[in-house]
């Protein structure tokens, strides 16, 4: 009879617990996962030159679908942000016209070096490189430039839909340039040598999308999101050859699945010349 008691009480206090966890979710789902976060990421490293210190690179991935109005309010918002350099990290929108529209946006952002992208694997490179170019956006596939003395900015073509190439990208840099890998799908970090660059860039998973209290992701069990599980879920993780790759959660995601403890986000990263 004890035993029985005590069953029915762990079940209900598991119940309750169950019941708890998913209310919880849910409110985080319905308000914080809906609001665009600007989230301020400061980099630290020796090989980012002196009078480079406090450099902002403002990074946005994964618009999708956003409507043109939030998009519209994100530059704005980034306007105010001061940041030097605008990186695209690629599946911008699917949408031809949409496309094009939101290439004139993103173009409008102030920046001091210019603005700069990268494909994505829902993205038409053909279209939106063109797209990028009409608004005086440089398109990065498997290419680089120096954005200043010192710093090269190289990307790569998308992992799924064409050759992307670490090598070519960044076979422009000097020895001693600070290298900035632009790669919207983070699994180029642990396919390709990454040793000649100092820092990767990429969005592409969307931080989970519906995670468990962002730690766990089930959709990226190794599937066809990627082949590194949980590894490039969100933030700071590390290439094979231990170079930091900062992973966006993205500025919208998947139209057809809530976001779930996976907010938004617009990363601004602030470089630091030190240890």
């Amino acid at each position: 009879m004890r035993k029985t008691l005590n069953f029915a009480r762990a079940s209900k206090l598991i119940l309750k617990a169950s019941l708890a966890t998913a209310l919880v979710h849910v409110i985080h789902a319905v308000t914080l996962d809906r609001m665009i976060e600007f989230k301020e990421v400061p980099f630290y490293s020796p090989d980012v030159p002196k009078k480079m210190n406090g450099y902002r690179i403002a990074f946005i991935s994964d618009t999708h679908f956003m409507p043109e109005d939030r998009l519209t309010a994100i530059a704005q918002t980034l306007n105010k942000k001061k940041a030097d350099l605008l990186i695209l990290g690629g599946d911008a929108h699917t949408d031809r016209n949409a496309l094009r529209r939101t290439m004139e946006i993103l173009s409008r952002v102030t920046v001091t070096d210019g603005v700069y992208g990268v494909e994505g694997n829902h993205d038409d490179c053909i279209e939106l490189f063109a797209a990028m170019e009409e608004c005086g956006i440089c398109p990065l596939s498997n290419s680089g430039i120096h954005v200043r003395d010192g710093f090269y900015l190289a990307g790569v073509e998308d992992v799924w839909n064409r050759s992307p190439s670490v090598a070519c990208a960044v076979a422009g840099a000097m020895p001693g340039d600070f290298v900035v890998l632009v790669s919207h799908n983070p699994d180029i970090a642990m396919l390709q040598g990454t040793a000649d660059v100092d820092l990767i860039l990429s969005g592409h998973t969307h931080g989970g999308q519906v995670t468990f209290f962002g730690v766990f992701a089930p959709a990226l069990i190794p599937s066809r999101i990627t082949d590194c599980g949980q590894r490039f879920m969100s933030g700071w993780a590390s290439s094979r050859d231990g170079v930091p790759v900062y992973v966006s959660n993205g500025a919208c995601g998947n139209h057809k699945f809530p976001r779930v403890f996976a907010r938004p986000q617009v990363a601004l990263i602030t470089l630091f010349s030190r240890c």
